[in-house]
């Protein structure tokens, strides 16, 4: 059996918010991204660690399955050893970002 490698999925969007029903959307969608298991890395950016490449598909698939009507919403997979080399220049990481792999599979 093949070994499964962690992969993290990103999903960045930028929804209208300027009518109550886009403001519901908006919150309807990232609430779903955060039910999903995903944490908020900054505003509209969004990321969940998933075991292969068979679970970065099945959450792609939830995430199409609740995008809003408007907007705009892209999604990236990366290796874990990739993700491991992103900087932060400025601020700090987040609690969430800060956790081990086995703890954020646990969410």
């Amino acid at each position: 059996m093949k070994e499964q490698k962690f992969m993290w999925l990103f999903v960045f969007f930028d929804l209208p918010t300027k009518t109550k029903k886009d403001r519901r959307k908006y919150t309807q969608f990232r609430n779903h991204l955060l039910k999903d298991g995903f944490i908020m890395m900054q505003f509209s950016v969004y990321t969940r660690i998933c075991k292969g490449d068979d679970s970065v598909e099945t959450h792609k698939k939830r995430v199409k399955d609740h995008i809003p009507p408007k907007g705009n919403v892209r999604m990236i997979s990366i290796t874990d050893l990739q993700y491991s080399k992103m900087e932060t220049v400025i601020g700090i990481k987040t609690q969430e970002e800060k956790l081990e792999k086995k703890q954020l599979l646990l969410f």
